[in-house]
């Protein structure tokens, strides 16, 4: 089977979030003139007959599941219950009524935080279930190796083509910029800014600074997606990520330049730190023929900009 046509129908869920966005003009930009996408209102995807009624009438020749309930370290922990029991329902749903409908292509999107806790760096795909998770996203975790499993469960015994990537940490544009909810980068991003329009001496980091992350603008995730359906890849799971990594002190030195902001940094070693170190072996991608392209400051110099374009006027 090749790749899909200009005009097949592809179905994104979670077109309004920031992979889902990302991949909508990805394959905008590629010339994909048949997209389908689904507001939340439209289609309620912890719904199983809503879902299940969609996949049979809309017959979307590719499904790529970018829909999921997600938040950094302290949204994590302080809805454990949600974040397990929303995303475990929507893979379900999903990938079960995408089978059910007899459609044979999907690309099902995980997260890093799969791997156990203590992995060793990088992180190839084989240490999947090879020791604990990280406790503060362990909910999360489990449902997004939930969907990896049905995918794999499904092409065992159905013969399907449904592939699951798992992506390092993102950032980009339309990503969530909130400081008790988002992800570290953006949320240090929204920091500095706010540090350096009050004339703060100081910027105060969570944890101790010293775990390392690795970070790929979604973009680039976007493009990695598109490649893998393009060349018909029906592998076992596989990482994306750009193969490098930073401190998240480093990190916020970094994004304190692209601010503006010269004041110091300082660090609440009360708050958790999380995983110490996350970096993804990008090997199979790169055997496959594809490698990130954006660099960490142009990332960063685009996702301040779509900061001060999107967030600015909304804040008053």
């Amino acid at each position: 089977m090749a790749g899909p046509s200009k005009d097949a129908r592809i179905f994104v869920a979670g077109h309004a979030g920031m992979v889902g966005s990302a991949l909508i003009r990805r394959l905008e930009a590629g010339g994909y003139t048949n997209l389908i996408v689904r507001s939340r209102t439209e289609l309620d995807l912890l719904d199983r007959s809503a879902v299940l009624a969609f996949m049979a009438d809309a017959r979307p020749e590719y499904t790529i599941i970018a829909a999921a309930r997600v938040g950094g370290i302290h949204a994590n922990n302080a809805a454990r219950a949600d974040f397990l029991f929303e995303n475990l329902l929507i893979a379900a749903n999903l990938i079960d009524a995408t089978h059910r409908a007899g459609l044979q292509r999907l690309l099902f999107l995980g997260s890093s935080c799969i791997y156990p806790r203590d992995c060793p760096q990088p992180i190839r795909e084989e240490y999947l279930l090879s020791g604990p998770l990280e406790e503060t996203n362990e909910p999360y975790a489990i449902a997004k190796i939930a969907g990896l499993k049905l995918c794999e469960s499904y092409n065992r015994q159905h013969g399907r083509q449904y592939v699951s990537v798992m992506p390092t940490n993102l950032y980009g544009p339309n990503d969530s910029y909130d400081l008790k909810t988002g992800h570290v980068l953006p949320a240090l991003l929204r920091k500095a800014h706010e540090a350096k329009l009050a004339g703060s001496p100081t910027m105060i980091l969570w944890g101790t600074g010293t775990p390392r992350r690795e970070f790929m603008h979604v973009d680039d995730l976007a493009d990695a997606c598109v490649f893998l359906m393009e060349h018909d890849y029906a592998g076992p799971m596989v990482n994306v990520g750009v193969g490098e990594d930073i401190t998240v002190s480093d990190l916020a030195r970094e994004i304190m330049g692209v601010v503006g902001y010269q004041g110091d940094l300082a660090f609440d070693e009360s708050e958790p730190d999380g995983t110490p170190r996350k970096l993804l072996d990008v090997s199979r991608l790169a055997h496959a023929g594809w490698t990130a392209k954006i660099g960490l400051r142009d990332g960063l110099e685009r996702t301040y900009a779509d900061f001060l374009r999107t967030q600015l006027p909304r804040d008053g």
